[in-house]
């Protein structure tokens, strides 16, 4: 593991990411800070380093992988076409948490892109991330670190837990500020189609609808994801007895959210978390609390289903495994 020490300024993150750079050019698997989580990286365009990264997370072939790229000027190494919606899009929201797809290059292999003809696309914000891809002289594929269906790692260790073993390389450059993964747009067309909800919103790009939930265009949108091994229970402030109801005598339980009214006093509290960004940052660090401490059962308040709350929302449930929600009246 390096550890990039907190306040390194980019100028000297070429010299210090040399030596992982040069192994992940030569097919070693590498995993680094973004922005939003921890992504498992390996050379986009290397068929046999791709399938290190499914072998390593035990992930499903046909689950596309986002191409990380150091800026948007890199787009026509692996897109065959830049629409000008991606243009605007890359303008405006690059380097970020938006992952456009586009038709793929003949160069990108098909293992990167799930069998698809499209490609998931994006320039991560964090400096780490970029210098890394840059100094590799190659696009980087990269899920997130984690064991495939895991809640995806926000710090390095984290993907230690995981992956340790598994992997050649782990950067640690701290924390992920934002703590969800990427929103992701079919920008194929004249307008931007959501497959994937994220921290840029509806409301930021303009679309009302999202399109239909398990898209084989984007990554995390049909497969098991987020789950600890503690059974999830989402619930709205001022259901606390609800809640307690649906918790057998002797299971523990966490809590992430505001302290609920009505529930057991004896409940861990996992995160205090007030509104849908900071819920976001503390998610899955809380989710993987839970197993540590080996809890049955983690109950997660719900913020209001809008906005950045609908991406954060998206991802409780399906951490809940679809359900776990708590009735109401």
């Amino acid at each position: 593991m390096i550890t990039v020490p907190p306040g390194t300024v980019e100028q000297d993150l070429p010299a210090l990411l040399g030596e992982p750079a040069r192994a992940l050019r030569r097919g070693a698997l590498v995993a680094f800070p973004t922005e939003t989580v921890y992504g498992l990286g390996a050379d986009a365009l290397d068929p046999a380093a791709v399938e290190r990264i499914f072998h390593a997370k035990g992930r499903p072939a046909d689950n596309p992988l986002i191409v990380h790229l150091p800026d948007a000027a890199w787009l026509g190494r692996v897109v065959a076409h830049v629409t000008p919606l991606a243009r605007r899009l890359a303008e405006r929201w690059w380097p970020g948490p938006l992952t456009l797809v586009l038709d793929a290059a003949d160069v990108v292999p098909r293992v990167t892109t799930g069998g698809l003809s499209t490609v998931a696309v994006r320039v991560p914000a964090n400096p780490l991330a970029r210098t890394l891809i840059a100094v590799a002289g190659t696009p980087v594929a990269a899920p997130s670190a984690n064991l495939s269906g895991r809640p995806s790692p926000t710090t390095a260790a984290h993907v230690q837990a995981d992956l340790g073993g598994r992997i050649d390389w782990i950067l640690d450059g701290g924390p992920c500020p934002v703590g969800i993964e990427s929103t992701v747009v079919d920008a194929r067309g004249d307008a931007p189609v959501v497959l994937r909800e994220g921290t840029v919103t509806r409301e930021d790009l303009g679309v009302d609808v999202t399109a239909e939930s398990g898209s084989p265009l984007s990554p995390g949108t049909r497969f098991a994801h987020y789950q600890p091994s503690a059974r999830v229970v989402v619930a709205s402030a001022g259901q606390g007895g609800d809640v307690a109801a649906e918790i057998a005598e002797r299971q523990t339980t966490g809590l992430i959210g505001p302290t609920l009214p009505g529930l057991d006093p004896r409940v861990s509290v996992l995160a205090s978390p007030l509104g849908a960004a900071e819920l976001a940052t503390v998610l899955y660090d809380a989710l993987r609390q839970a197993d540590v401490r080996g809890l049955d059962v983690v109950v997660v308040e719900a913020v209001p289903s809008h906005g950045l709350g609908r991406a954060v929302m998206d991802r409780v449930r399906r951490a809940a495994g679809g359900g776990g929600v708590v009735p109401t009246g």
